[in-house]
């Protein structure tokens, strides 16, 4: 995602190097055949989206086969206007300087993908900011992003302590909700499921507010309580 205004990135750039663990898709199953604007995607931590969004042009080879069209996002940005989602010739592009010999076809199929990951995360931000008063100076709005791929959720280190599949990457994501900040932890779990995005690729987001603020805590409680007497 970019802004409509600006070619600059307003994510913290600075978080922890890790070894690339790859794209999140799998190429080999997919069998696949604009406004400017930001992501705001950690660009530089190793995480498995990690430069993958950059506004650098596909090479010369793979240009005539893919859109430069992008898709605006759901999401608000703080100064007006929407996230804006990285075109099939910038995903590929970041691809190739990865190393990850990406097929130009796929990314009919890839870059939706990875806008209705994001969509389904903010989404469900939402469900968390519902009724908490963000309406009232506009809606909640993303202010920045950044991955954390080497550093696991306490909530995934439990998970995968009883045995479950770890997450294969983690985001947290900062809104401001009418002044207040509040940070959101994503853990990224993928699957195989036939009626999912992509056909043949299912993702479950784990998002909820970090328990790092008064705020924050008060909504895991409540979350809580409420299911366990409901």
């Amino acid at each position: 995602m970019s802004s409509a205004s600006s070619s600059k990135c307003p994510v913290d750039h600075e978080a922890p190097k890790a070894k690339p663990d790859g794209c999140p898709v799998d190429h080999k199953a997919l069998k696949t055949a604009e406004p400017a604007a930001e992501c705001p995607v950690d660009h530089s931590s190793g995480s498995t989206w990690s430069r993958m969004f950059s506004s650098a042009p596909a090479p010369p080879s793979a240009s005539k086969f893919l859109s430069t069209e992008r898709e605006v996002s759901s999401i608000p940005k703080p100064a007006d206007g929407k996230w804006v989602y990285p075109s099939e010739a910038q995903f590929f592009a970041a691809m190739e300087r990865k190393n990850h010999n990406p097929n130009a076809a796929d990314m009919k199929t890839v870059v939706p993908i990875h806008n209705a990951v994001n969509e389904r995360a903010w989404a469900e931000i939402m469900k968390w900011e519902s009724g908490r008063g963000g309406e009232a100076c506009g809606g909640v709005q993303l202010v920045n992003f950044k991955g954390k791929p080497s550093q696991r959720s306490p909530k995934a280190t439990l998970k995968t302590f009883f045995g479950y599949a770890p997450p294969f990457d983690r985001h947290d994501w900062v809104v401001d909700r009418c002044g207040t900040k509040l940070r959101y932890v994503i853990d990224f779990y993928s699957g195989h499921n036939p009626n999912a995005l992509g056909g043949n690729l299912s993702f479950y987001l784990d998002v909820r507010p970090a328990l790092d603020n008064w705020e924050g805590v008060k909504m895991r409680v409540g979350r809580f309580w409420s299911s366990f007497i409901g």
